[in-house]
């Protein structure tokens, strides 16, 4: 035998049995006093067994309804507890946020939005995947995280991207250095005959540098090819070379004194942008992070 009642007949069930009263039950269900008699009647005939005994002045449980009792307390609170939960989520105060980002972005941008974002959000739980530019795409591509933070992808991507921040680039140099002592932009052409630390082919930051020297008309050998700021910063501050870096990356060369200087001819800015997969809606919570993320940047340039 399958006994399959709706919820609206538990919960009227419910009201019922509490109550102690057709007209009093109706009233907190809204309901007329015989629209509630006919739903309990339904539920009877669905369960097979009589729930209520009725008199003119009460109503008491039978043992048929003593034992559908704590079942129905259980499943309305059940339905109760799901449907608030999905209502949280869609609010976006649950949920989970995995945000894919250059390092320079991680470190300097995103904790203080994720900061923000918490005193409102704290049941969310926040992921940072930190990397260079290739695996943050890799990130949104795949489906490990929502958001991705990094500079504008080639046109083969099948991923969106809106421009968030731009980043100029300067020269980084030991506070020694002769090229140090100004506060006018510099040309390129400053790296001539100068030991130049470069970032690893693959990085964000050498693609930049490499395009300036380019379009400069320069050809500069680059040194030691480092994957990490922290290492390029240290190379510099010991004294082994200067290098082009973007302003927001200084944070990350470590508690070191170094001088960024601009550049200009050519003035080069690494757009940072958002990226996402175009056919995969965001979550609410990571749809009210971003818009976190995004007065953030605006907060900071």
């Amino acid at each position: 035998m399958r006994i399959n009642p709706s919820l609206q007949q538990l919960s009227a069930f419910l009201r019922l049995a509490r109550a102690g009263s057709f007209s009093e039950a109706a009233r907190q269900s809204g309901v007329s006093q015989p629209a509630l008699s006919r739903m309990v009647q339904q539920m009877e005939e669905a369960i097979g067994a009589r729930l209520f005994d009725r008199t003119t002045r009460s109503v008491a449980l039978t043992p048929a309804g003593q034992d559908l009792l704590p079942i129905a307390e259980r499943l309305v609170a059940e339905f109760d507890r799901s449907f608030s939960e999905l209502a949280r989520f869609i609010e976006g105060r649950r949920g989970r946020v995995a945000v894919a980002a250059l390092p320079s972005i991680a470190a300097v941008l995103l904790p203080p939005a994720i900061a923000r974002y918490r005193q409102g959000h704290a049941e969310v739980e926040v992921a940072v995947l930190d990397g260079l530019s290739g695996s943050v795409l890799d990130a949104v591509t795949e489906g490990r995280a929502d958001i991705g933070l990094t500079i504008r992808p080639g046109p083969q991507t099948v991923l969106s991207y809106r421009p968030l921040v731009s980043d100029e680039f300067g020269l980084v140099c030991h506070p020694g250095e002769a090229l140090a002592g100004e506060d006018s932009p510099l040309p390129w052409s400053v790296f001539e005959g100068r030991p130049f630390v470069a970032m690893a082919p693959g990085s964000s930051v050498r693609q930049m540098t490499d395009a300036a020297f380019l379009q400069a008309g320069l050809a500069i050998p680059p040194l030691y090819g480092c994957a990490f700021l922290g290492t390029t910063g240290h190379l510099v501050a010991s004294g082994l070379g200067i290098t082009a870096l973007p302003r927001l990356t200084m944070p990350l060369l470590g508690r070191i004194d170094l001088v960024w200087r601009r550049l200009e001819r050519p003035v080069m800015r690494r757009q940072i942008g958002v990226v996402t997969q175009p056919r995969r809606s965001l979550s609410p919570a990571a749809q009210a992070f971003l818009a976190v993320l995004e007065e953030q940047a605006r907060m900071q340039g």
